[in-house]
C-alpha cells in the first residue's frame, strides 16, 4: 500500500511510519519544516514539505494522488494557543479530508481525541482543542466519498507498547502508549471493514490485531 500521513513528524506518526515501512508499505509524511526530513527518512518514510495551514486543497491532493490510504495525525501540539487549535486540529483536518476526496483516496483514518465534541463547552485551551477535534470529526463523518475511521486514544504515554489494547465505541478513560496507538493505526489502515466507526482506545487485554478484527464490520 501507499499511505500518506499528515503531521508526519509527530510522535505517533513517526512510530507509524516505522511500522508501515517495516511491513513493506510505501509511506509519505507531510511535514512543515524541511529540517524534519531526515527523521522521516530514518523512519522509512518519504518526506513531503507542505504547510497544511497555508496549502490549497489542490496542492495537498497532488501529494495524495495514487495513495491507497490517508492518515491525519497532525496536531498543533500542547504548547500552542487557541488560534492554532482551529487552524491545525480543525482546518488542516478538513483540508486533508477534502484533498483525499479530490484525489480519489477513499480510505481515511483520523487521529482524534477522547472527549472530542463540537458542542464541548468552555474557554480553556483544552476546551478549544476538544471542540476543534470534534468539529473535524463531524466534518469527516459527513463525507460520503471517504471510507473513514476515527480513532480517539485516551491519555497518551511514552511507555513501551504492550501490544494489548481495548478498542471499542466507548472504553472509558485510561492511558495508552503511543507505540500501541501507532500499532492500531497500522492495523486500521488495512482494515477497511472498520469504515464508518468512531473508536476509543486505551490499554487493555486484547492483542492489537484481535481488537481491530473484533470491531471490524460492526
Amino acid at each position: 500500500m501507499r499511505i500518506v500521513i499528515a503531521g508526519g513528524h509527530g510522535q505517533i506518526a513517526l512510530r507509524l511510519e516505522r511500522l508501515l515501512a517495516a511491513r513493506g508499505d510505501e509511506v509519505a509524511g507531510i511535514i512543515r519544516k524541511a529540517e524534519q526530513a531526515d527523521d522521516l527518512r530514518q523512519a522509512g518514510a518519504e518526506p513531503v514539505v507542505l504547510d497544511l495551514e497555508s496549502a490549497s486543497v489542490e496542492e495537498v491532493a497532488e501529494q495524495l494522488r495514487g495513495a491507497d490510504a490517508a492518515v491525519f495525525a497532525a496536531g498543533a501540539g500542547p504548547g500552542s494557543g487557541a488560534t492554532r487549535k482551529d487552524t491545525v486540529d480543525k482546518a488542516a483536518a478538513v483540508l486533508f479530508a477534502d484533498a483525499a476526496v479530490s484525489a480519489g483516496v477513499r480510505r481515511f483514518v483520523i487521529v482524534s481525541s477522547m472527549g472530542a465534541d463540537p458542542r464541548h463547552q468552555g474557554d480553556e485551551i483544552f476546551d478549544v482543542y476538544l471542540r476543534a477535534k470534534g468539529e473535524a470529526d463531524a466534518y469527516v463523518r459527513g463525507l460520503d466519498a471517504l471510507d473513514w475511521t476515527i480513532l480517539r486514544p485516551g491519555q497518551l504515554t511514552d511507555d513501551a507498547g504492550t501490544g494489548l489494547v481495548r478498542l471499542e465505541a466507548r472504553t472509558g478513560r485510561g492511558p495508552i502508549p503511543r507505540d500501541d496507538v501507532a500499532a492500531v493505526l497500522a492495523e486500521l489502515v488495512e482494515t477497511p471493514a472498520t469504515a464508518g466507526l468512531t473508536l476509543e482506545l486505551i490499554s487493555g487485554s486484547a492483542p492489537v490485531s484481535v481488537a481491530v478484527k473484533s470491531v471490524a464490520g460492526n
